[in-house]
């Protein structure tokens, strides 16, 4: 999608103002919606991508202040969500009868997920998937402020379907503190670190996002769309997509089938569209 097109864009100073814009921006019939999703898919028409793009800054808004309790910038955070919601725009296909700010809201969430995650602390504390899962729970999931007992983590790994040791693990990187190289120092007695922010104690929405898509895939024909694959591809999103822990890489299914990473890639793409076009949204 050309960058260029003209985008209202969130800024500090002027946020309140920004947040005005946008929600006197009018949503879209299902008829528009689908006219001007064709024309940007046949025609590549920036103005008809434009018009999908505005007419849903709203959502992104929305979606961002659920996030605000990692200590983030709002306007940065709303900034992330538009690179997710042009993201979905990009690769969203009318055919398949589902709304754009169904399909938008993932793509939405992983842009601002991974950026909370790139900027909240200096020092990486998710990298796997369930350690991922485990940030975005963790604090709304323990009952106190307290050290967490060995139930407490057994019975939130059962919830999260994690390991004890992820959970303890996960509880330490969060506790521990990082020193600001540039502390905010001021003679008041309430002067404090943006490092002293907690999350957010409302219901996570990276919970619900996830419960969402899991439900969806186990009731909505994942069975089936599996398979539909040949043998090798069903192997691959096996191993790639849905495997408890540690997923495999393409070099490692490379060396299995004595084939190159990005032909394991190139097939690993074929079947994901194909298990798409197989499971409704």
């Amino acid at each position: 999608m050309n960058q260029s097109m003209s985008l209202p864009v969130p800024a500090a100073y002027s946020l309140d103002s920004y947040i005005q814009t946008v929600n006197r921006y009018p949503m879209l019939s299902v008829e528009d919606e689908q006219r001007l999703a064709r024309e940007w898919r046949d025609k590549q028409d920036v103005e008809a991508a434009r018009q999908l793009v505005v007419s849903h800054l709203r959502v992104v808004v929305s979606v961002a202040r659920h996030y605000l309790g990692y200590g983030l910038p709002h306007a940065d955070l709303i900034q992330e969500g538009n690179v997710g919601l042009m993201k979905a725009v990009k690769r969203f296909d009318p055919d398949r009868g589902v709304r754009l700010v169904s399909f938008a809201l993932h793509w939405i969430r992983a842009e601002i997920h991974e950026y909370v995650l790139r900027n909240w602390r200096l020092v990486k504390v998710a990298t796997t998937k369930a350690q991922r899962k485990l940030f975005f729970n963790l604090r709304s999931l323990k009952q106190s402020l307290n050290a967490m007992t060995v139930q407490e983590a057994d019975a939130m790994a059962r919830e999260l379907n994690v390991s004890r040791k992820d959970v303890l693990e996960m509880e330490t990187r969060l506790s521990g503190h990082d020193v600001s190289i540039d502390p905010m120092v001021d003679d008041s007695e309430d002067s404090y670190s943006p490092l002293a922010y907690l999350a957010s104690p409302d219901e996570n929405p990276a919970q619900l996002l996830e419960r969402e898509q899991t439900e969806r895939l186990r009731h909505n024909g994942l069975a089936t769309a599996l398979e539909n694959l040949d043998e090798r591809s069903r192997r691959i999103i096996q191993a790639r997509w849905l495997t408890e822990g540690e997923t495999a890489t393409l070099h490692e299914l490379a060396a299995e089938y004595g084939v190159s990473a990005e032909r394991i890639r190139q097939i690993e793409a074929r079947a994901l569209q194909k298990m798409r076009a197989a499971i409704p949204a």
